[in-house]
Order: C-alpha cells, then structure tokens, then sequence
C-alpha cells in the first residue's frame, strides 16, 4: 500500500431543507471541480432566519481530497 498526501478545501452550502441537505449541496457542488474527495468535517452551522422560521441552513465543511500521484 503506498502513502497518499490529501489537501483540504473549505466551502459553505445553503438549503432551505435541513443542515444535512446544506452538506449535500457542498459536497456536490465542490466534485464538479475537485477529484478525489475523501472526507468532510463540519467546522460551522449556522442559519437564517425568516421571523420565528428558518429560512435557510449554512453549513461550512472542510473537504480532503487526495493528491494525484
């Protein structure tokens, strides 16, 4: 098995429906540009309210992903 060096990138990802679709949409939008995903750690959830309502979930992920060799 050989060594591997992995390198993260830290983004935002909004959703109306909950903090679990927020992390989705992040990790979706960040594989259209970045191969090799690895992991994700949330560092931050916070939200938007709309009155007494959430209007939106935004949740910030760090995402590894592995430098080609």
């Amino acid at each position: 098995m050989s060594n591997h060096v992995y390198k993260h990138i830290e983004v935002t990802g909004t959703s109306k429906t909950s903090s679990d679709d927020a992390i989705r949409q992040a990790v979706a939008q960040a594989a259209r540009s970045v191969r090799n995903l690895r992991w994700f750690e949330v560092t931050g959830v916070r939200g938007d309210l709309d009155g007494d309502q959430v209007a939106h979930w935004q949740v910030t992920i760090k995402i590894g992903f592995r430098i080609e060799d």
